[in-house]
């Protein structure tokens, strides 16, 4: 884990509606956005991030000592390798996994301030754009590759695979218009809701949606073979 430090970042970006994607305009799977806007500040604590997404090694360490339920993933060669981060797992299962390391899922303003590093920046690694060099996307691969393939994808705080490889669970329920009344200090996100966010993109992704201000949701029972995630710690 890198530890990420407390203080002030600015959240979001400053796209408005008329610039969305025209995919996500009409998308029924996309029950997010508009809003990425506004772009706002956010003050967090200090706390710690995993470095990498959660591999298939780790998961099976916990399967076996916990009884827990095989991910979906580990039904296809592509995607059970052990340095290949888990995929196929619900929102509830990552929860619970991160629980057990005695860790917690991200919220969502901790997953863009890891991502976003010190600088006002696009992308984790800088404002250059994406390309094979920095990460796993546009299904150029067709499958995840193992977590800390890409030096230089990493964020300021040496965080890997922010962006690409696969999107990943937070804690935050999603409610389109949070930004617009989010608290400043540690934002939990909605109390309630029907849809989990997921951040970063994927392999399957295309350049356009691996900026990392990029919101998407999905139910939390969704075991996709692009969604995995990281867990992260608060400080005592």
């Amino acid at each position: 884990m890198v530890l990420i430090p407390k203080g002030l970042f600015q959240m979001g970006s400053i796209k408005s509606m008329l610039e969305l994607r025209p995919h996500d305009l009409f998308n029924t799977d996309r029950h997010t956005l508009g809003p990425e806007n506004p772009a706002h500040e956010v003050y967090l604590d200090d706390f710690y991030i995993d470095i990498y997404e959660v591999t298939n090694g780790a998961y099976a360490k916990y399967v076996k000592e916990t009884g827990g339920k095989k991910p979906m993933g580990w039904n296809s060669p592509n995607f059970k390798e052990p340095k290949q981060p888990v995929v196929g797992i619900a929102w509830k299962e990552a929860v619970k996994f991160c629980e057990w390391q005695n860790k917690r899922l991200p919220t969502e303003a901790e997953w863009e301030k890891a991502a976003r590093g010190k600088r006002s920046v696009k992308y984790p690694w800088g404002n250059t754009p994406p390309d094979s060099n920095k990460l796993n996307y546009n299904e150029d691969i067709k499958k995840t590759t193992a977590v800390g393939s890409f030096e230089n994808g990493k964020s300021d705080y040496g965080v890997y695979d922010l962006s690409g490889n696969v999107a990943e669970w937070v804690s935050d329920w999603h409610f389109p218009e949070y930004y617009l009344f989010s608290p400043k200090k540690n934002p939990p996100g909605p109390e309630t809701g029907k849809y989990k966010i997921i951040r970063g993109g994927s392999w399957r992704h295309n350049a356009e949606d691996v900026d990392l201000t990029y919101r998407n949701a999905t139910t939390p029972v969704n075991r996709s073979t692009s969604i995995g995630f990281r867990c992260t710690k608060s400080l005592p």
